[in-house]
């Protein structure tokens, strides 16, 4: 009695005071309050376990309860509990060494606090370096319909979906938006047209206006939309031949998620000059963003002069403790071969649900590594897109089963129609093989009706 008096206390508690990311009021629905985290799984209050089927937002990639990387926290902040990077630390300067390393090029790191501002702080960098570079002009950016890149300001107009920017306008200027490679509803007669769309933007804009293009390598959030890998490529050389930086959001698809380091890498000849990076660089255990600039590019922020710096500062940007949990956390990975089990696991296991286009409510199924989508239907020949209802249904029926999966919500008015599924790298046969059979049952049984 007394454990049900103390949860029905933290429920009115939670009510009242918490304000959840993402979600609708709801007066009779009670929120999930986790407790406990051991690999892929989570229990909620009331003893309930559940395969977290998203990695919490996409970023708990080894799951929970690695002692290894709790005691990195722990020991580091024993040592050195806060520094300011506008002097220097060591797991700072170890890690952004590290990831020059894993982006196998020549990269200078500057590190916030998430993705959001991981690319706030890209477009800052990229608007001063071509004012530094004598091109004063370029300040635009261009990215993909369906697209995220963020909740802050510059962040969110970068971002391309009606429904996470409804009521937050007007975006800052100088954001530009392009149709995204996706081949089941055909904007362009392929990826390599999507491509040269770019192209024709910047010219009819003006090369001399635009600083860059952002882009995730595979639309996540957005309804899990992966391009051809010539599409990356092709993009890449447009960018070089038109003097734009070419800035590849990484938050979601960096540090193993596809099966590969980073997503960019499964494209041929691809160097981004600007990467951006959250969520799996510490695998969720504690926030940290960070922006690796080419070389090149910091040469400019060397030269003398009152504001050829960058005038910018992060309080707990680059933390010793998150940049000791992130060495920690790529040790893991390229120990244990994180990557390697991904790109394997990720065809054969998770790959069973392709099997899932055979029914009339899936119009495709699309997934990379551990990163999956699923795009619902309410006709397979018109396309016409499941309701929000239907895809709710679903979501609801695996929670029930005990598997936590998502949806691209807030996203395109009439098109929140994709689940997602995003197991931690770190899942076990038996996990993959759970969400497989427990997504799909759902799913036919939704079919039959």
């Amino acid at each position: 009695m007394q454990v049900q008096t103390e949860n029905q206390s933290l429920i009115e508690k939670d009510k009242e005071h918490l304000w959840h990311s993402m979600s609708r009021f709801n007066p009779n629905g009670n929120p999930t309050i986790a407790v406990k985290g051991e690999g892929s799984w989570f229990s909620d209050m009331d003893g309930n376990r559940y395969l977290d089927g998203v990695s919490g937002l996409w970023c708990l990639n080894l799951g929970h309860g690695r002692k290894e990387i709790a005691q990195a926290a722990y020991e580091q902040m024993l040592d050195l509990s806060y520094f300011p990077l506008t002097l220097s630390h060591v797991p700072a300067i170890e890690l952004s060494s590290k990831l020059s390393q894993l982006l196998k090029g020549s990269y200078t790191t500057y590190f916030s606090n998430s993705g959001s501002e991981a690319n706030e702080v890209a477009f800052k960098i990229a608007r001063q370096y071509h004012v530094q570079n004598g091109n004063p002009g370029k300040y635009k950016f261009i990215s993909r319909y369906r697209a995220y890149h963020g909740s802050t300001l510059g962040a969110l107009s970068a971002t391309a979906q009606a429904n996470r920017k409804d009521k937050y306008g007007p975006s800052a200027s100088g954001f530009l938006h392009v149709p995204p490679p996706y081949s089941y509803r055909n904007t362009f007669e392929d990826d390599l047209a999507a491509a040269e769309y770019i192209k024709e933007v910047i010219n009819w804009e003006g090369s001399d206006t635009v600083a860059g293009v952002i882009l995730e390598p595979i639309i996540s959030g957005g309804g899990v939309l992966i391009p051809s890998k010539e599409y990356v490529t092709r993009v890449a050389e447009i960018c070089k031949e038109n003097d734009v930086l070419l800035i590849v959001d990484e938050v979601v698809s960096g540090f193993g998620r596809t099966g590969e380091m980073f997503g960019f890498m499964h494209s041929e000849g691809v160097q981004p000059d600007i990467v951006t990076m959250a969520k799996g660089l510490t695998s969720g255990y504690m926030p940290l963003g960070a922006t690796a600039v080419q070389s090149y590019i910091y040469e400019k922020f060397k030269e003398t002069g009152d504001k050829q710096h960058f005038r910018h500062v992060s309080t707990f940007g680059g933390h010793p403790a998150a940049c000791a949990v992130a060495l920690k956390n790529i040790e893991i990975i390229e120990n244990e071969k994180i990557v390697e089990r991904v790109s394997e696991l990720g065809g054969s296991i998770l790959g069973e649900l392709r099997n899932l286009e055979n029914l009339d409510c899936v119009g495709e199924v699309r997934g990379i590594g551990f990163l999956y989508g699923i795009e619902l239907v309410a006709n397979k020949e018109t396309k016409e897109p499941a309701t929000e209802e239907v895809s709710g249904k679903i979501i609801a029926a695996c929670k029930e089963q005990g598997l936590i999966i998502g949806r691209n919500g807030d996203t395109i008015p009439g098109y929140q129609n994709v689940l997602i599924l995003a197991p931690p790298l770190s899942s076990t046969v038996e996990d993959l093989r759970f969400l497989v059979d427990t997504v799909s049952a759902v799913i036919k049984e939704q079919d039959r009706k």
